[in-house]
């Protein structure tokens, strides 16, 4: 790759983690273009030149944004070869402030941003089951892994496990990002890993 393709993709990342940051400041509708070119250090012309318009930015800002969690997930969870050390480790980087130092609670924000703009939008919405469909199948994975290994005693299909699970942390993230007093991010972490334990057949 020549350095000006180089300098070109990089200058486009930048543009979308930009982009990714001032979403979960100000929220999607609030969010203008030229609020993510002071944020990049960019002029508004310049992010029109890379993107065909500010719904397409802000688009694949969400995708980019969830593709980097994706990214350290599988990472970290390549480390561990304990099918249930990869579950629980997937359940501590999925609970929005569990580890602050993951940032995850602005990572779901994002993820609601995702929803809503998907209830009205196809573009999106495709991008949504995309997103969707990579996040049930790493947790499906998992399962499956430790369902050979023995590890997980449940012989229910992997699949619809990982549906089950992703869709428990899902609804109980939401609730931790809209501050539920009644679920903390330790009382959501406490929670799925019962839930997991009594589905998959392991002992906490």
């Amino acid at each position: 790759m020549s350095g000006t393709a180089t300098k070109a993709r990089d200058r486009h990342q930048e543009i979308l983690d930009a982009a990714a940051r001032v979403i979960t400041e100000r929220g999607l509708a609030e969010t203008r273009i030229a609020d993510i070119a002071e944020r990049a250090g960019v002029s508004p012309g310049l992010i029109l030149y890379y993107f065909d318009s500010k719904d397409r930015l802000l688009a694949e800002a969400l995708t980019y944004a969830n593709d980097q969690f994706y990214l350290r997930m599988s990472r970290e969870i390549r480390r561990i070869s304990s099918a249930r050390e990869q579950l629980r480790r997937l359940i501590d980087l999925s609970v929005p402030g569990y580890l602050p130092e993951y940032g995850r609670l602005d990572e779901w924000a994002l993820w609601v941003e995702v929803w809503v703009r998907a209830l009205r939008d196809p573009e999106m919405a495709k991008d949504r089951e995309a997103l969707d469909q990579r996040w049930r199948s790493q947790i499906a994975e998992i399962i499956r892994a430790g369902q050979t290994s023995g590890e997980f005693t449940s012989e229910v299909p992997a699949e619809e496990l990982a549906l089950r699970l992703a869709c428990l942390i899902d609804g109980l993230a939401i609730q931790v990002v809209m501050n539920d007093p009644q679920v903390t991010p330790e009382r959501m972490h406490r929670t799925c890993m019962e839930v997991a334990a009594n589905e998959l057949g392991f002992r906490l």
